[in-house]
């Protein structure tokens, strides 16, 4: 794969990553809930939650995080994971279908921007999945990516043309975005 291929290869998947990170943090259990074993937990049926809360939630959850972990390549060096990076800025629902509007930062070689993207999120339940579908990109290729949100990780995989991969890491606010510092109010007298 060359390098133009990764660079957008890896845009694609940050952005689709960003998108999912937001439920990441949306259900995160209460120090007080009592743990169940897993094979209780598994007989009970998770609410299923209503597309507005879920929408809401993702929207939050992908506002400045960073996604970190490893990425594969089945073609090449079986078994080797590459370090991988990626600043989700934000996602924001856009009118049409299950289109979002995914702001990532990218930075490959000695290239560094910030993108806006629109990447499907399909659904699975309460867990978001970015989706690109065998997207046509002049010049390089086809491509597709599915990439899943659990908790505080994220795993998917990417295909381009005949060869592809895996990817996963973890999910945490980015810790390089200060917060925005409220306006200070003269006091009155």
């Amino acid at each position: 794969m060359t390098k133009h291929e990764t660079f957008l290869v890896y845009s694609v998947v940050f952005v689709a990553l960003g998108s999912l990170t937001s439920l990441a943090f949306a259900d995160e259990p209460k120090p007080a809930e009592e743990k169940k074993p897993a094979a209780a937990a598994a007989a009970e049926p998770v609410a299923q939650k209503d597309q507005k809360t879920l929408f809401a939630e993702f929207e939050k959850a992908m506002n400045n995080v960073v996604l970190e972990g490893y990425s594969t390549h089945d073609a090449k060096d079986a078994g080797k994971t590459n370090p991988d990076r990626y600043e989700i800025k934000s996602a924001t629902k856009l009118p049409t279908g299950d289109l979002w509007m995914i702001t990532a930062r990218i930075k490959y070689g000695d290239k560094d921007m910030t993108v806006p993207m629109p990447l499907e999120v399909k659904w699975a339940g309460n867990t978001p999945v970015i989706t690109l579908d065998k997207v046509a990109i002049w010049g390089l290729g086809t491509f597709s990516a599915r990439v899943v949100i659990d908790g505080e990780r994220y795993a998917g995989t990417w295909t381009h043309d005949t060869h592809g991969g895996a990817l996963f890491g973890r999910i945490s606010k980015n810790p390089d975005v200060k917060a925005e510092a409220k306006p200070e109010t003269p006091e009155k007298k």
